[in-house]
Protein backbone atom coordinates (compact mmCIF):
# COMPACT_ATOMS: atom_id res chain seq x y z
CA UNK A 1 0.00 0.00 0.00
CA UNK A 2 1.64 3.25 -1.11
CA UNK A 3 1.25 6.01 1.46
CA UNK A 4 2.74 9.49 1.22
CA UNK A 5 5.56 9.99 3.66
CA UNK A 6 5.20 12.41 6.53
CA UNK A 7 7.47 15.44 6.01
CA UNK A 8 10.23 15.77 8.58
CA UNK A 9 13.54 17.32 9.46
CA UNK A 10 16.98 15.67 9.44
CA UNK A 11 18.66 12.84 7.52
CA UNK A 12 15.82 10.41 8.33
CA UNK A 13 13.07 12.75 7.16
CA UNK A 14 10.31 10.66 5.59
CA UNK A 15 11.14 7.52 7.57
CA UNK A 16 8.23 6.28 9.64
CA UNK A 17 8.81 4.45 12.92
CA UNK A 18 6.33 2.69 15.18
CA UNK A 19 7.51 2.28 18.77
CA UNK A 20 5.61 -0.14 20.98
CA UNK A 21 6.01 1.57 24.35
CA UNK A 22 8.43 0.16 26.88
CA UNK A 23 11.14 1.43 29.19
CA UNK A 24 14.89 1.93 28.94
CA UNK A 25 16.73 1.16 25.71
CA UNK A 26 13.73 0.97 23.37
CA UNK A 27 12.50 4.52 24.03
CA UNK A 28 16.05 5.88 23.81
CA UNK A 29 16.59 4.18 20.45
CA UNK A 30 13.32 5.59 19.14
CA UNK A 31 14.28 9.04 20.46
CA UNK A 32 17.55 8.84 18.53
CA UNK A 33 15.68 7.96 15.35
CA UNK A 34 13.32 10.87 16.04
CA UNK A 35 16.26 13.20 16.65
CA UNK A 36 17.56 12.19 13.23
CA UNK A 37 14.29 13.26 11.64
CA UNK A 38 12.12 10.14 11.57
CA UNK A 39 8.40 10.43 12.22
CA UNK A 40 8.18 8.31 15.38
CA UNK A 41 4.76 7.26 16.64
CA UNK A 42 4.88 5.78 20.11
CA UNK A 43 2.07 3.35 20.84
CA UNK A 44 1.42 3.82 24.54
CA UNK A 45 -0.61 1.37 26.56
CA UNK A 46 -3.53 2.35 28.77
CA UNK A 47 -2.28 3.14 32.25
CA UNK A 48 1.35 3.74 31.29
CA UNK A 49 4.42 1.53 31.05
CA UNK A 50 5.12 0.90 34.75
CA UNK A 51 8.63 1.96 35.74
CA UNK A 52 8.98 5.25 33.91
CA UNK A 53 9.80 8.91 34.28
CA UNK A 54 6.96 11.40 34.70
CA UNK A 55 5.89 11.85 31.05
CA UNK A 56 6.26 15.62 31.36
CA UNK A 57 10.00 15.20 31.82
CA UNK A 58 10.76 12.02 29.89
CA UNK A 59 13.23 13.42 27.37
CA UNK A 60 13.53 10.01 25.70
CA UNK A 61 10.04 10.69 24.32
CA UNK A 62 10.97 13.96 22.63
CA UNK A 63 10.62 14.29 18.85
CA UNK A 64 7.82 11.70 18.90
CA UNK A 65 4.06 11.55 18.74
CA UNK A 66 1.94 9.35 20.97
CA UNK A 67 -1.22 7.35 20.50
CA UNK A 68 -2.83 4.98 22.98
CA UNK A 69 -3.82 1.49 21.86
CA UNK A 70 -4.94 -1.36 24.08
CA UNK A 71 -3.31 -4.36 22.44
CA UNK A 72 -5.44 -6.65 24.57
CA UNK A 73 -8.66 -5.20 23.20
CA UNK A 74 -10.46 -6.70 20.20
CA UNK A 75 -9.32 -4.05 17.73
CA UNK A 76 -5.95 -3.21 19.27
CA UNK A 77 -3.72 -5.54 17.23
CA UNK A 78 -5.40 -4.51 13.96
CA UNK A 79 -4.69 -0.85 14.73
CA UNK A 80 -1.00 -1.56 15.33
CA UNK A 81 -0.86 -3.65 12.16
CA UNK A 82 -2.34 -0.73 10.23
CA UNK A 83 0.48 1.44 11.58
CA UNK A 84 3.06 -1.25 10.72
CA UNK A 85 1.68 -1.44 7.18
CA UNK A 86 2.51 2.23 6.67
CA UNK A 87 5.81 2.21 8.57
CA UNK A 88 9.42 1.61 7.61
CA UNK A 89 10.48 0.47 11.08
CA UNK A 90 8.80 -1.05 14.13
CA UNK A 91 10.53 -1.30 17.51
CA UNK A 92 9.39 -3.46 20.42
CA UNK A 93 11.02 -4.41 23.71
CA UNK A 94 8.87 -7.25 25.01
CA UNK A 95 10.13 -10.60 26.26
CA UNK A 96 10.48 -13.13 23.43
CA UNK A 97 7.10 -14.38 22.23
CA UNK A 98 4.99 -11.63 23.80
CA UNK A 99 4.55 -9.63 20.58
CA UNK A 100 3.47 -12.83 18.82
CA UNK A 101 0.89 -13.59 21.53
CA UNK A 102 -0.44 -10.04 21.21
CA UNK A 103 -0.85 -10.50 17.47
CA UNK A 104 1.82 -8.04 16.35
CA UNK A 105 4.84 -10.30 15.93
CA UNK A 106 7.19 -10.06 12.95
CA UNK A 107 5.47 -12.69 10.80
CA UNK A 108 2.10 -10.99 11.14
CA UNK A 109 3.59 -7.57 10.46
CA UNK A 110 5.59 -8.78 7.47
CA UNK A 111 2.45 -10.31 5.99
CA UNK A 112 1.09 -6.77 5.85
CA UNK A 113 4.37 -5.02 5.00
CA UNK A 114 7.18 -7.24 3.62
CA UNK A 115 9.66 -4.35 3.63
CA UNK A 116 9.24 -3.58 7.34
CA UNK A 117 12.34 -3.52 9.54
CA UNK A 118 11.24 -5.15 12.78
CA UNK A 119 13.57 -4.18 15.63
CA UNK A 120 13.53 -6.28 18.80
CA UNK A 121 15.20 -4.89 21.92
CA UNK A 122 15.88 -7.24 24.83
CA UNK A 123 18.49 -7.80 27.50
CA UNK A 124 19.16 -11.49 26.95
CA UNK A 125 18.22 -11.81 23.27
CA UNK A 126 15.53 -13.81 21.47
CA UNK A 127 17.18 -17.19 22.12
CA UNK A 128 19.26 -18.78 24.87
CA UNK A 129 18.71 -20.26 28.35
CA UNK A 130 18.03 -16.83 29.91
CA UNK A 131 15.85 -15.43 27.13
CA UNK A 132 12.64 -15.64 29.18
CA UNK A 133 14.11 -14.30 32.40
CA UNK A 134 13.51 -10.79 33.68
CA UNK A 135 16.49 -8.52 34.06
CA UNK A 136 17.88 -5.03 34.05
CA UNK A 137 21.01 -3.34 32.77
CA UNK A 138 23.21 -4.30 35.71
CA UNK A 139 22.53 -8.02 35.34
CA UNK A 140 23.14 -8.00 31.60
CA UNK A 141 26.51 -6.25 31.82
CA UNK A 142 27.50 -8.45 34.78
CA UNK A 143 27.50 -11.57 32.62
CA UNK A 144 29.51 -9.98 29.81
CA UNK A 145 32.53 -9.24 32.00
CA UNK A 146 32.25 -5.50 31.54
CA UNK A 147 30.77 -4.69 34.96
CA UNK A 148 33.59 -6.61 36.61
CA UNK A 149 36.10 -4.26 34.97
CA UNK A 150 34.80 -1.11 36.68
CA UNK A 151 35.98 0.00 40.12
CA UNK A 152 38.84 -0.74 42.48
CA UNK A 153 40.03 -4.15 43.66
CA UNK A 154 39.03 -3.59 47.30
CA UNK A 155 35.45 -2.46 46.59
CA UNK A 156 32.49 -3.99 44.72
CA UNK A 157 32.25 -3.26 40.97
CA UNK A 158 30.75 0.17 40.30
CA UNK A 159 27.39 0.41 38.52
CA UNK A 160 27.80 2.88 35.60
CA UNK A 161 24.19 4.10 35.87
CA UNK A 162 22.41 2.37 32.96
CA UNK A 163 24.61 3.95 30.32
CA UNK A 164 26.82 0.99 29.44
CA UNK A 165 24.18 -1.69 29.02
CA UNK A 166 20.80 -0.14 28.25
CA UNK A 167 22.01 2.68 26.05
CA UNK A 168 25.49 1.85 24.70
CA UNK A 169 25.12 -1.93 24.40
CA UNK A 170 21.39 -1.80 23.76
CA UNK A 171 19.91 1.31 22.15
CA UNK A 172 22.87 2.20 19.95
CA UNK A 173 23.20 -1.33 18.60
CA UNK A 174 19.48 -1.45 17.90
CA UNK A 175 19.72 1.81 15.95
CA UNK A 176 22.76 0.61 14.00
CA UNK A 177 20.95 -2.63 13.17
CA UNK A 178 17.74 -0.86 12.19
CA UNK A 179 19.53 1.57 9.89
CA UNK A 180 21.54 -1.23 8.26
CA UNK A 181 18.38 -3.29 7.73
CA UNK A 182 16.56 -0.21 6.40
CA UNK A 183 19.34 0.27 3.85
CA UNK A 184 18.95 -3.38 2.81
CA UNK A 185 15.15 -3.09 2.63
CA UNK A 186 15.32 -0.06 0.38
CA UNK A 187 17.77 -1.82 -1.91
CA UNK A 188 15.89 -5.13 -2.09
CA UNK A 189 12.34 -4.52 -0.88
CA UNK A 190 12.82 -7.18 1.80
CA UNK A 191 12.46 -6.35 5.47
CA UNK A 192 13.90 -8.42 8.28
CA UNK A 193 14.07 -8.84 12.05
CA UNK A 194 16.84 -7.13 14.03
CA UNK A 195 17.60 -9.02 17.26
CA UNK A 196 19.39 -6.46 19.45
CA UNK A 197 20.40 -7.93 22.82
CA UNK A 198 22.15 -5.89 25.50
CA UNK A 199 24.43 -8.83 26.31
CA UNK A 200 25.57 -8.97 22.67
CA UNK A 201 26.12 -5.24 22.29
CA UNK A 202 27.91 -4.80 25.61
CA UNK A 203 30.20 -7.74 24.87
CA UNK A 204 30.90 -6.23 21.44
CA UNK A 205 31.97 -2.97 23.07
CA UNK A 206 34.79 -4.81 24.83
CA UNK A 207 36.35 -6.08 21.58
CA UNK A 208 39.62 -4.15 22.02
CA UNK A 209 39.95 -5.29 25.62
CA UNK A 210 39.57 -8.94 24.60
CA UNK A 211 42.31 -8.44 22.05
CA UNK A 212 44.60 -6.96 24.68
CA UNK A 213 43.70 -9.81 27.05
CA UNK A 214 44.65 -12.41 24.44
CA UNK A 215 47.92 -10.61 23.76
CA UNK A 216 48.83 -10.50 27.43
CA UNK A 217 48.40 -6.74 27.59
CA UNK A 218 45.40 -6.75 29.91
CA UNK A 219 45.06 -8.33 33.37
CA UNK A 220 41.64 -9.82 34.12
CA UNK A 221 41.16 -7.83 37.31
CA UNK A 222 40.08 -4.32 38.23
CA UNK A 223 42.37 -1.29 38.37
CA UNK A 224 45.40 -3.17 37.09
CA UNK A 225 45.55 -1.87 33.54
CA UNK A 226 46.23 1.16 31.42
CA UNK A 227 42.60 2.21 30.91
CA UNK A 228 40.79 1.02 34.04
CA UNK A 229 42.30 3.27 36.70
CA UNK A 230 45.32 1.09 37.37
CA UNK A 231 47.60 3.54 35.60
CA UNK A 232 48.46 6.65 37.69
CA UNK A 233 48.27 8.95 34.67
CA UNK A 234 44.84 7.70 33.58
CA UNK A 235 42.31 8.15 36.33
CA UNK A 236 40.68 10.61 38.71
CA UNK A 237 42.07 12.52 41.68
CA UNK A 238 40.47 14.38 44.56
CA UNK A 239 41.23 18.07 44.96
CA UNK A 240 41.44 20.30 48.04
CA UNK A 241 37.72 21.08 47.94
CA UNK A 242 36.56 17.47 47.69
CA UNK A 243 35.99 17.60 43.95
CA UNK A 244 37.89 15.74 41.24
CA UNK A 245 40.14 16.08 38.22
CA UNK A 246 40.34 13.52 35.42
CA UNK A 247 43.74 12.68 33.96
CA UNK A 248 44.34 10.91 30.64
CA UNK A 249 47.99 11.69 29.86
CA UNK A 250 48.72 8.39 28.12
CA UNK A 251 51.21 9.33 25.39
CA UNK A 252 54.75 10.46 26.21
CA UNK A 253 54.32 14.08 25.12
CA UNK A 254 51.12 14.44 27.07
CA UNK A 255 52.67 12.81 30.13
CA UNK A 256 55.59 15.21 30.06
CA UNK A 257 53.28 18.21 29.92
CA UNK A 258 51.12 16.76 32.69
CA UNK A 259 53.92 16.23 35.21
CA UNK A 260 55.39 19.62 34.33
CA UNK A 261 52.16 21.55 34.93
CA UNK A 262 51.36 19.50 38.00
CA UNK A 263 54.72 20.56 39.41
CA UNK A 264 56.24 17.11 39.91
CA UNK A 265 58.54 16.93 36.88
CA UNK A 266 61.64 16.52 39.04
CA UNK A 267 60.04 13.58 40.91
CA UNK A 268 58.16 11.83 38.12
CA UNK A 269 59.56 8.47 37.00
CA UNK A 270 59.66 7.30 33.40
CA UNK A 271 56.15 6.74 32.09
CA UNK A 272 56.76 3.04 31.35
CA UNK A 273 58.28 2.26 34.76
CA UNK A 274 55.37 0.17 36.03
CA UNK A 275 57.25 -0.66 39.23
CA UNK A 276 57.13 3.04 40.14
CA UNK A 277 53.41 3.48 39.46
CA UNK A 278 52.49 3.13 43.13
CA UNK A 279 54.86 5.88 44.23
CA UNK A 280 53.81 8.08 41.31
CA UNK A 281 50.16 7.71 42.26
CA UNK A 282 50.87 8.83 45.82
CA UNK A 283 52.77 11.85 44.53
CA UNK A 284 50.01 12.82 42.12
CA UNK A 285 47.33 12.35 44.81
CA UNK A 286 49.17 14.54 47.28
CA UNK A 287 49.81 17.25 44.71
CA UNK A 288 46.18 17.45 43.51
CA UNK A 289 45.03 17.91 47.12
CA UNK A 290 46.98 21.14 47.44
CA UNK A 291 44.55 23.14 45.25
CA UNK A 292 40.85 23.25 44.45
CA UNK A 293 39.33 21.77 41.34
CA UNK A 294 38.84 25.18 39.74
CA UNK A 295 42.42 26.21 40.54
CA UNK A 296 43.76 23.09 38.86
CA UNK A 297 41.43 23.66 35.93
CA UNK A 298 43.05 27.06 35.43
CA UNK A 299 46.53 25.50 35.61
CA UNK A 300 45.79 22.99 32.84
CA UNK A 301 43.63 25.32 30.73
CA UNK A 302 44.81 25.45 27.12
CA UNK A 303 47.35 22.67 27.57
CA UNK A 304 47.75 19.25 25.93
CA UNK A 305 48.17 17.52 29.28
CA UNK A 306 44.80 15.78 28.79
CA UNK A 307 43.44 16.89 32.16
CA UNK A 308 39.84 18.02 32.76
CA UNK A 309 37.62 18.84 35.73
CA UNK A 310 35.00 16.25 36.66
CA UNK A 311 31.74 18.17 36.33
CA UNK A 312 28.31 17.33 37.69
CA UNK A 313 25.24 16.95 35.49
CA UNK A 314 24.10 20.45 36.42
CA UNK A 315 27.54 21.98 35.81
CA UNK A 316 28.19 20.39 32.41
CA UNK A 317 25.86 22.56 30.25
CA UNK A 318 27.66 25.72 31.40
CA UNK A 319 31.16 24.60 30.46
CA UNK A 320 32.47 27.10 27.86
CA UNK A 321 33.31 24.44 25.27
CA UNK A 322 29.98 22.63 25.53
CA UNK A 323 28.12 25.95 25.58
CA UNK A 324 29.96 27.12 22.46
CA UNK A 325 29.08 23.91 20.61
CA UNK A 326 25.50 23.82 21.84
CA UNK A 327 26.03 20.34 23.24
CA UNK A 328 23.09 20.98 25.53
CA UNK A 329 19.92 22.82 24.66
CA UNK A 330 16.89 24.18 26.49
CA UNK A 331 13.49 23.14 25.20
CA UNK A 332 10.19 23.48 26.98
CA UNK A 333 11.93 24.51 30.18
CA UNK A 334 14.12 21.39 30.29
CA UNK A 335 17.89 21.53 29.85
CA UNK A 336 18.86 18.43 27.86
CA UNK A 337 21.50 17.02 25.52
CA UNK A 338 21.08 18.26 21.97
CA UNK A 339 20.69 15.69 19.16
CA UNK A 340 23.93 14.01 18.09
CA UNK A 341 25.79 13.53 15.82
CA UNK A 342 25.73 16.60 13.59
CA UNK A 343 25.16 16.82 9.85
CA UNK A 344 26.38 19.45 7.40
CA UNK A 345 23.28 19.37 5.18
CA UNK A 346 20.41 17.72 7.04
CA UNK A 347 20.47 19.54 10.34
CA UNK A 348 18.77 18.07 13.41
CA UNK A 349 17.09 19.71 16.37
CA UNK A 350 14.68 19.16 19.22
CA UNK A 351 11.37 19.73 17.43
CA UNK A 352 9.01 18.71 20.17
CA UNK A 353 9.03 18.03 23.89
CA UNK A 354 8.18 14.71 25.52
CA UNK A 355 5.17 13.17 23.79
CA UNK A 356 2.26 12.95 26.19
CA UNK A 357 0.41 9.61 26.15
CA UNK A 358 -2.35 9.68 23.56
CA UNK A 359 -2.06 13.38 22.81
CA UNK A 360 -1.38 12.98 19.08
CA UNK A 361 -4.01 10.44 18.03
CA UNK A 362 -5.91 12.88 15.84
CA UNK A 363 -2.84 14.11 13.99
CA UNK A 364 -1.40 10.62 13.47
CA UNK A 365 -4.78 9.31 12.27
CA UNK A 366 -4.80 12.06 9.65
CA UNK A 367 -1.14 11.96 8.62
CA UNK A 368 -0.85 8.17 8.46
CA UNK A 369 -4.31 7.67 6.96
CA UNK A 370 -5.73 5.53 9.77
CA UNK A 371 -9.13 6.94 10.80
CA UNK A 372 -9.78 3.87 12.93
CA UNK A 373 -6.93 4.90 15.21
CA UNK A 374 -9.31 7.26 16.98
CA UNK A 375 -11.61 4.35 17.78
CA UNK A 376 -8.79 2.26 19.23
CA UNK A 377 -8.43 4.36 22.35
CA UNK A 378 -9.53 2.59 25.47
CA UNK A 379 -11.91 4.44 27.83
CA UNK A 380 -9.26 3.82 30.47
CA UNK A 381 -6.62 5.57 28.40
CA UNK A 382 -7.31 9.07 29.65
CA UNK A 383 -4.30 10.41 31.48
CA UNK A 384 -4.66 13.33 33.85
CA UNK A 385 -1.27 15.03 33.77
CA UNK A 386 -0.75 18.36 35.52
CA UNK A 387 0.89 21.22 33.63
CA UNK A 388 4.66 21.12 33.88
CA UNK A 389 4.80 24.22 36.02
CA UNK A 390 2.48 22.54 38.52
CA UNK A 391 4.89 19.64 39.10
CA UNK A 392 7.27 20.49 41.97
CA UNK A 393 10.98 20.36 41.16
CA UNK A 394 12.54 17.10 42.25
CA UNK A 395 9.41 15.00 41.79
CA UNK A 396 10.12 13.92 38.23
CA UNK A 397 11.87 10.69 39.13
CA UNK A 398 10.82 7.13 38.46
Amino acid sequence: MAVAKTPGHGPLAGVRVVELAGIGPGPFAAMLLGDLGADVVRVDRPGGAGLAVNPLYDITNRNKRSVIVDLKSDGGPDTVLALAERADVLIEGYRPGVAERLGVGPETCHARNPALVYGRMTGWGQQGPLAQRAGHDIAYIALTGTLGMIGTPDTPPVAPANLLGDYAGGSLYLVVGVLAALHHARATGAGQVVDAAIVDGTAHLSAMIHGMLAAGGWQDRRAANLLDGGCPFYGTYETADGRYMAVGALEQQFYEEFVDLLGIKDRAPARKDVAAWGALRETVEARFKTRTRDEWTAVFEGSDACVAPVLSLREAPDHPHLAARGTFTDFGGITQPAPAPRFSATHTSVRGGPAQPGADATDVARDWGIPGLLDARSPAAATDVPPREAVPTGEAGV
